[in-house]
């Protein structure tokens, strides 16, 4: 068996906290130079798309050994170990600069670039898409909203980034708008398209 070796601890839910990783026994990981491409990395090798990097132990103080400082990460691996940082162990931090993360359960796949693609979302322990039926700019502004972007520059229609291969989880959405999560608006009970 292969165990995951990276946490979030501290969070109101599974998907944030402060970043815990194992190297013989859990530690933190210090927020010099910490950003949303180290945040990245986390939340991939978790399942989850990045939302927020988050600093100064905002999810609460850790314990334990600090392993990792100075990470830099580009954003693209797989793990937060294979990005570069000063060597485990090897920090000029305390508890007071532990780093998080904040994951979400939505992402954009086979864009040309990370902040376009197709809608993906994470439910019931399986990744879908959202069916494009009566899909607009007020629901490409909230799935934006919720990835962290201010709003839509445009949306698309037909799979134009490609056919998913899983569930359609949502379909017939309607949002408003306003809603923070694409999860708050109308639509078809999921699953259901």
């Amino acid at each position: 068996a292969r165990c995951q070796d990276v946490r979030l601890s501290g969070g109101s839910s599974p998907w944030e906290g402060r970043v815990e990783i194992f190297h013989g026994q859990w530690g933190t990981v210090c927020d010099d130079s910490w950003t949303i491409s180290d945040a990245r990395a986390v939340c991939r090798q978790l399942g989850r798309t990045a939302y927020a990097s988050r600093s100064s132990a905002y999810f609460g103080y850790g314990g334990g050994p600090i392993w990792l400082d100075e990470v830099a990460c580009s954003g693209s691996e797989s793990s937060l170990a294979s990005c570069s940082h000063r060597g485990w162990g090897t920090h000029n931090c305390g508890h007071g600069e532990d780093a998080g993360v904040v994951c979400t359960d939505i992402t954009l796949v086979n864009g040309s670039t990370w902040y376009e693609g197709r809608i993906e979302i994470h439910y019931n322990n399986a990744w879908g898409t959202i069916c494009d039926d009566h899909f607009d700019i007020d629901d490409a502004n909230v799935v934006c909203k919720q990835l962290g972007y201010p709003n839509a520059l445009a949306y698309k229609h037909t799979a134009s980034f490609g056919q998913g291969s899983g569930q359609i989880w949502m379909d017939n959405v309607q949002c408003s708008g306003s809603e923070t999560r694409v999860y708050s608006c109308s639509a078809s009970s999921w699953g259901t398209n």
